[in-house]
């Protein structure tokens, strides 16, 4: 089989995420790839799946098996459709869809030596022991990388043979850079290490370098350049057995003895089940007993494991696993194909450490705690849930199908977690349904992650077509896609009648805040909440369960100096970063092409609510000059504002603060961190210098109405012809508007003639605001860049590129597919055990996964804290109910009623952050409220009248003699 030379084009806009998570040389890597996947169930789909979202060259898929009931719980391309055809034909139509610069093929002859010989790399999954013995030591011998992945119910296995002598090139996700800095103490070398995210810190031996800010060793502050050793991350070499050594010679992934343990009885059990296969043809049936003693009885027979010969296996444990290994589940699938695509990619990119051969995933958690499933209810029925009823059982399933959750966000995991409750029937009959929110629209960035969306869908709102997509995997799927945010201003909308239909919450949400925001609502409602987050190749799955678990505690934000904006002072006129220059031309793109023209078309009338500052834009708008009519006048107008910011500004700046100015203290001024700048030349053969042009003329037209032009060629002949001087901005230099605009006062004459040039301008159709978006064909990021980039030379700055730009100001998160399926596996075990209700704390687990270096974890989440006031006790999950009564009961017969039920002294009591009532104002005071009926003393202090259908007022409560940071249980008033 002659596999074509794949195509070596790079959309940087679609792997954006994961090009700050990959880089450029392993994706260039990953672009020339073939490999070849055999085992087309769900966990191969799922392999599929991730490798062609991200790009590899080629993917070869081979599976001769026909496609059954059982198959379609766990594989997102096949339906019932597809029964009793290919497995691999079927879905490779679908999986081609999913990236056109994957060439998807597949084969249907034997897998040979000679076949082999094509590929980098070679997946099994759902494999007989024999083909992978057979097939390993074949890559083994060429050196080819070899991936075994397999899941039988409730638990995975994971194996690598990457070869006896694979360098990994880049072992870690992060970017240190260490320095050895000589003569630091008594000719000591100290180590310095720096956190290098992008490749700026470009340091060489013997470089001299300086500090400023460092705390502890405080004498480097300030002092003469000393020389630096510069020591870089090194490769590492990875020795891998072949799978017929080990076998048995396991090298497992494991954190502890225990897991350890664990992990050798999940070996013993899965050669078990292989051994049982051979002898009779088939895998056990769904929880029948007889099966799985033979099961036990193999695997106690196996030869034991190297170094593992005085450790008893697990009965219990074995006999579990063989109950339930009948079945295939969409998040075992989901879980184990992330994994094993990220493995791939290892082999492929030589970027991160590969696995030390064995990984074990178990789930078998997720089993109900008081009774196991039995046979007859674990039957297949014909139908597309097969493989989980084999696990779970038919009631199980209609419980899960009447369920009613409510997804918020669909971007990423928002996707991944669609596709799972499709698979796994969540909602998908009677009452049951779906209900996602999400306002945002498809971006062209999102088609390497977002695997439900394609190019035609770029424009249209996320949540549309999402639940379009989700209903094409599963028919009976019930979506209600609601185009909005999830935040305070739709709590009309997401209220009480809404959350009182709602079964669960699921949240895919990329902030911190808007976490926090729902997971309030859910303790408000007492809803299950299930969450999830990524960031590179680390990624959680958390759950929280009323009464059960914590409640969700979170980041407020990220970082504060990442969120944190830069002083206005620093970024207009003494930058000392990239992060500073961006910020200013961030800031510049908004006062030119967005806050300009709403000023503009505002103030068509009247100058009369005009700040100085606003004045101050019109002038550079050119306001006072004829309104722009061709692309030619956009041009000249770009080049007078190139020349505004990078020549005439700072030679003005200077001339106010000359490089050789002192302080009163003697201090120069222009001292760390303060860098004195200097002004520019334009000249149309530099780069930079034309793309701000030429983006800022695009963008000016684009205000007006007026083509563009992206011809570069054009351009620079077009500003080789002499071009007239920027009157208007000669003016705002000439009374130093730009300096002390704060202090400017503008003459009558000059608002006449701001006036009248408005009028002019007010006979023309409106401007256009432009709002700032991160999409690579709309100049708005090159001219962001350009802007940037030249104001860091006017200082001395070392500069970013577009793509750094790009993640930077639009506080991307780097992101890759295989992290994203991960975690939606993750929730989906969770899932499992909300559903099913009635569980303890034990059942459910926290989890968290670094896949670059092979972490894994599954923890049990911490209980409620429980906290105490006299006879009172409550947790997060807890809230004082008094209804309102008929008629209303009054302030003073509430705060009674308090007292005499909780014996609670009011201090003070609040609503919506309004103060209702405090023991400490004058008895005359007081008296004025307790009269009044809550809801009326609501009304009268906030001005609000409660929305119709409002069930509750949430009041806050401080009581007497409570300690400090005691936090009592909101106070719902029932209406």
């Amino acid at each position: 089989m002659n596999i074509p030379e794949p195509s070596m084009s790079l959309d940087e806009e679609i792997y954006s995420r994961q090009l700050y998570v990959l880089g450029p040389l392993a994706m260039q890597r990953i672009q020339k790839a073939k490999v070849l996947l055999s085992g087309l169930k769900g966990l191969g789909a799922e392999v599929a799946k991730n490798l062609v979202l991200m790009g590899i060259g080629s993917l070869t898929l081979h599976d001769p098996h026909p496609t059954c009931w059982s198959d379609l719980a766990a594989q997102v391309f096949l339906s019932e459709n597809d029964l009793e055809k290919n497995r691999a034909d079927a879905s490779q139509k679908h999986l081609a869809q999913l990236n056109e610069a994957v060439q998807v093929f597949v084969h249907t002859g034997d897998i040979t030596e000679d076949l082999l010989l094509n590929f980098q790399v070679v997946v099994l999954t759902a494999s007989k022991l024999e083909e992978q013995l057979k097939v390993g030591t074949l890559c083994h011998k060429h050196g080819i990388c070899f991936v075994v992945a397999d899941t039988r119910g409730l638990v995975g296995q994971l194996f690598c043979d990457f070869g006896e002598d694979f360098i990994v090139q880049d072992p870690t996700e992060s970017e240190p850079l260490t320095a050895a800095i000589q003569h630091i103490s008594q000719g000591s070398p100290g180590i310095l290490t720096l956190k290098r995210e992008d490749n700026r810190n470009s340091f060489c031996d013997g470089d001299l370098v300086t500090f400023s800010g460092i705390e502890g060793m405080v004498e480097l502050n300030g002092c003469s350049p000393r020389p630096i050793h510069v020591q870089v991350k090194r490769s590492k070499t990875v020795i891998h057995e072949p799978l017929n050594i080990a076998l048995h010679q396991p090298r497992m992934v494991a954190q502890n003895h225990q897991q350890a343990h664990r992990a050798h009885c999940l070996h013993q059990a899965f050669c078990a089940l292989h051994k049982f296969q051979q002898l009779h043809g088939r895998l056990p049936q769904p929880w029948d007993h007889a099966d799985a003693e033979i099961v036990v009885g193999l695997a106690q027979a196996l030869e034991p494991l190297k170094g593992r010969e005085e450790e008893p296996l697990d009965e219990a444990l074995l006999r579990t696993i063989a109950l339930s290994s009948a079945g295939d589940l969409s998040p075992m699938a989901a879980i184990l194909g992330a994994v094993a695509a990220q493995e791939v990619l290892k082999a492929i990119s030589r970027k991160f450490m590969p696995l030390d051969q064995w990984l074990y995933f178990d789930a078998l958690d997720c089993l109900p705690e008081d009774s196991l499933p039995n046979p007859e209810d674990c039957a297949p029925r014909g139908c597309r849930y097969d493989g989980q009823i084999a696990v779970f059982g038919a009631g199980f399933q209609k419980k899960l199908s009447l369920q009613h959750y409510f997804l918020v966000g669909t971007g990423a995991i928002g996707c991944e977690l669609l596709k799972d409750f499709a698979l796994v029937g969540l909602g998908a009959g009677g009452c049951g349904g779906v209900t996602i929110a999400d306002m945002d629209h498809v971006e062209h960035s999102n088609l390497s992650r977002q695997f439900l969306f394609r190019t035609h869908d770029v424009g249209r709102p996320k949540a549309e077509v999402a639940a379009e997509a989700a209903q094409k995997l599963n028919p009976d799927l019930r979506v209600t896609p609601l185009i909005r945010s999830l935040d305070p201003t739709t709590e009309h909308i997401f209220g009480d009648n809404f959350f009182s239909n709602v079964d669960g919450v699921v949240a895919a949400l990329d902030s911190f805040p808007a976490r926090h925001y729902v997971a309030a609502r859910c303790t408000h409602y007492l809803k299950p909440l299930l969450e999830a987050g990524t960031q590179g190749t680390w990624g959680s799955a958390s759950v929280f369960i009323p009464h059960v678990t914590e409640v969700y505690s979170g980041p407020v934000s990220a970082s504060a100096s990442e969120d944190a904006p830069h002083p206005v002072c620093t970024g207009r006129y003494f930058p000392s970063t990239a992060e500073h220059s961006l910020q200013w031309a961030r800031n510049e793109f908004e006062a030119l092409f967005q806050l300009s023209a709403k000023t503009i078309n505002q103030a068509r009338t009247s100058l009369a609510d005009m700040d100085r500052q606003q004045i101050l834009t019109l002038l550079r708008l050119g306001v006072l000059g004829q309104r722009p009519q061709t692309w030619q006048n956009c041009v000249v107008w770009a080049l007078g504002q190139w020349q505004f910011c990078f020549h005439y500004g700072i030679t003005q700046l200077l001339k106010h603060f000359p490089p050789d100015k002192v302080l009163k203290d003697g201090t120069p001024f222009w001292s760390s961190p303060k860098q004195c700048p200097q002004p520019l030349e334009f000249d149309a053969n530099q780069d930079m210098h034309l793309l701000y042009v030429l983006a800022a003329a695009n963008l000016y037209a684009q205000m007006h109405g007026i083509p563009g032009s992206s011809d570069q060629t054009a351009l620079r002949e077009l500003l080789k012809l002499p071009q007239p001087d920027p009157q208007h901005l000669s003016l705002i230099f000439t009374n130093n508007l730009e300096l002390t605009w704060a202090s400017a006062e503008f003459g009558p004459e000059m608002l006449k003639k701001l006036q009248e040039a408005l009028e002019v301008w007010g006979k023309f159709p409106p401007l256009k605001p432009l709002m700032f978006e991160k999409d690579d064909s709309n100049f708005h990021m090159d001219f962001v860049t350009a802007a940037a980039s030249l104001r860091s030379q006017n200082y001395g700055i070392i500069s970013v590129n577009y793509s750094q730009s790009k993640r930077i100001m639009g506080q991307i998160i780097p992101a890759i597919a295989t992290t994203t399926a991960a975690v939606a596996g993750l929730v989906g075990l969770e899932l499992y055990k909300v559903v099913y209700g009635a569980r303890s704390l034990s059942a459910f687990r926290h989890s968290y996964l670094h896949l670059a270096e092979n972490n894994f974890m599954r923890w049990v989440p911490s209980a409620p804290a429980t906290q105490m006031f006299n006879c009172l006790k409550w947790t997060s999950w807890d809230r004082l109910k008094v209804p309102a009564g008929q008629p209303e009961r009054t302030l003073e017969s509430l705060l009674a009623h308090l007292q005499e039920q909780y014996g609670l002294r009011i201090r003070m009591l609040l609503y919506d952050q309004a103060l209702l009532y405090s023991a400490r104002w004058s008895s005359q005071k007081q008296a004025q409220r307790l009269s009044l009926r809550v809801t009326e003393l609501v009304q009268q202090v906030t001005g609000q009248v409660p929305e119709p259908g409002l069930q509750v007022l949430v009041l806050e409560l401080s009581c007497e003699g409570e300690e400090e940071e005691m936090a009592f249980p909101p106070l719902h008033y029932e209406l």
